[in-house]
């Protein structure tokens, strides 16, 4: 998504949130929430659309249009600005707490003065919530669990969905420069971690000083923190941090093994370093002196900094040590710079994935040769949950969506449209018996199987949308909690484990309920859920929505231990969602997901037997 649509989306679900906790007209809080939505699939960059065309994007009328255009020109939208004056951001913060509604967190604001989680959390510890009107001892006691689950201090992480098309695109104004070699963001966001603090922009070029004029001008840029000769840390114009190091080309790959970490894993080679007589730093891999060393020992407090993080700056943007200035200067011959896959290769190991960069093994695998084959997005087959206009939040018909999966190589999808059990124009059988006469027409198009497919609702007694009969007419059936996420872990458990036990759901969808930086999983016994997947012969899904990202990290590595196939789904909603295959499938690998455990890396046959042995065993 272009950067002034991900922004414009933002804005718009922002005044949504404000007139709602301001309890304002709810059809015009809806008006601005299918604003935002529109924006947000919008195959057009809003940015290069004439001002008077606004309003030919599906879904734009001639108000938002004027808020657009606004946006657009002058960088700020005057009815947010209004609002945010209203709102004390105290209370928006307080609505990302499930099960705090805007008008509650207003109310708790004006009676207690709480203006954060935390003080959240203290008025609960001090049971000052039981005594306002509509709450009680009960609701008290439910907002600490929800709370406990949150983590009760928000640690300011962005979403890496939300950080990486900051990078690239920093990354792509920075790889215009003639004097830039190469161009790469690291950190946390090369690792693919669900979260990071900030961005991590590596240039290698020998002459550093344009490059750091170019960020500080960069329109992407709306503050400047530091500005150094090595080093200049700014605030994007959408909020985040961003860190650029200039590095000579010639420390490329020693620089990137380095600033990618993890610390664990920096630790980690670099002690391997030592014990073969050498030394590993930012600026490459050295023959180590007899006497004198550049950098310290692995475990000292350097060592132990994350990278970019944690060391005396020599200079106002420079996070080295005043000693290195000179890099090198201490150390012996030059052993690998160039290149990560010769850092690695000079320890004796396999370049290392920066997926699997957080010392879990992937060393010691490495030495050994002993490190798998991880998914990509490349290895998958199909979708098996993507979601057409039929029922009401999928936004494109069935022959569009069936052309862009053909685009991408895949041999089927699932189109698995929410059923009548939930409030979005769900389908009911006579409706699913219509879409399955459209997909009789529709036939294999563009060479693509298209599967007949629902997503259930489990209901809060395990019972799904439709009786056995019906679903038995499909082709694959992934069923998922939506609904009463704030349950206890045993009424959870149960409603899912009745699921698993009905012979015609495939797979479990997003299994937790999270949304990342907005709502934590709910508790559920994972044990038991992993047993009755693998007795009954039903998959997990690897939700890719960056929003979710459910099962997580070490759910997955548990469900692989137990014998549990996978899926990577997309979840998709619109043309643009089948892109979280590539989230899907780079979460899994920090799990170290194989192809041969992820059906949808299988051909469609595979897919089928697979719901046929469910069938038998259960039926």
């Amino acid at each position: 998504m272009a950067w002034a649509n991900e922004d414009l989306k933002a804005h718009f679900e922002e005044i949504a949130e404000l007139m709602e906790i301001s309890e304002e007209d709810r059809y015009r809080v809806r008006a601005y929430q299918r604003a935002a939505e529109a924006i947000g699939v919008a195959h057009a960059d809003l940015s290069t659309l004439p001002r008077g065309e606004l309003t030919s994007v599906k879904g734009i009328g001639d108000s938002m249009a004027a808020k657009i255009a606004q946006y657009l020109d002058e960088g700020r939208i005057d009815l947010l600005e209004e609002l945010r004056t209203k709102v004390p951001a105290g209370v928006r913060e307080l609505t990302r707490v499930p099960g705090l509604g805007p008008k509650t967190a207003m109310m708790i604001h004006h009676e207690l003065g709480v203006d954060s989680v935390e003080s959240l959390q203290r008025a609960i510890d001090g049971q000052q919530l039981r005594h306002l009107p509509g709450l009680g001892a009960k609701m008290e006691e439910k907002l600490r669990g929800t709370i406990e689950r949150m983590g009760a201090k928000s640690d300011d992480r962005t979403p890496a969905a939300d950080a990486l098309p900051i990078a690239e695109e920093l990354c792509a104004g920075l790889a215009e420069l003639s004097q830039a070699h190469r161009v790469a963001y690291a950190g946390s966001l090369r690792r693919m971690s669900e979260t990071v603090g900030d961005i991590d922009v590596l240039v290698a070029a020998a002459d550093a000083a344009p490059v750091h004029a170019a960020l500080r001008t960069s329109d992407l840029v709306r503050q400047v923190l530091a500005a150094g000769q090595r080093k200049t840390s700014v605030i994007t114009a959408r909020g985040l941090q961003a860190d650029l190091r200039v590095v000579d080309p010639d420390a490329w790959g020693a620089a990137m093994v380095y600033f990618t970490g993890s610390k664990a894993h920096n630790i980690r080679i670099r002690e391997r370093a030592v014990r073969r007589g050498l030394t590993l730093n930012e600026y490459g891999l050295f023959e180590r002196p007899a006497e004198g060393r550049a950098e310290a020992e692995p475990g000292s407090e350097r060592a132990d900094a994350e990278p970019g993080e944690g060391r005396a700056a020599a200079e106002p943007g420079d996070d080295r040590p005043a000693e290195e200035a000179d890099a090198g200067a201490a150390t012996g011959a030059m052993v690998a710079s160039r290149d990560e896959a010769d850092v690695y290769a000079a320890l004796d190991l396999a370049w290392i994935a920066p997926t699997l960069r957080e010392d879990t093994g992937e060393v010691e695998a490495a030495a050994d040769g002993a490190l798998p084959r991880i998914v990509t997005e490349a290895d998958l087959c199909g979708d098996l949950h993507a979601h057409s206009d039929w029922s009401g939040d999928g936004k494109e018909p069935l022959e569009s969506l069936t052309t862009a999966v053909a685009s991408r190589g895949w041999q089927y999808w699932a189109v698995s449209d929410h059923a009548i059990g939930l409030p979005m124009n769900g389908l009911d059988a006579a409706g699913f018996a219509r879409r399955r006469e459209a997909l009789a027409a529709l036939g294999d198009a563009a060479g693509v199987v298209v599967l007949d497919s629902v997503e259930l609702n489990i209901a809060e007694d395990g019972k799904l949308d439709f009786d056995d009969d019906i679903l038995a007419e499909f082709d694959w059936c992934v069923a998922a909690v939506h609904t009463l996420l704030d349950r206890d872990e045993a009424a959870q458990t149960e409603r899912v484990l009745q699921a698993i036990m009905s012979p015609h759901v495939n797979a479990i969808g997003h299994l937790t309920g999270r949304k990342i930086g907005k709502r934590p999983g709910f508790d559920i016994d994972l044990e038991a859920v992993l047993q009755a997947c693998e007795e009954t012969g039903t998959a997990l899904e690897i939700n890719g929505s960056p929003r979710r990202l459910d099962l997580r990290e070490e759910d997955i590595r548990r469900a692989l231990d137990a014998g549990v196939m996978l899926t990577i789904d997309t979840d998709a909603h619109t043309l643009g969602d089948l892109d979280n295959a590539r989230w899907g499938a780079l979460h899994a690998q920090r799990a170290w997901v194989t192809p041969d455990r992820v059906l949808n890396c299988q051909p469609v046959e595979t897919v089928r037997a697979f719901v046929a042995d469910k069938r038998e065993r259960q039926g």
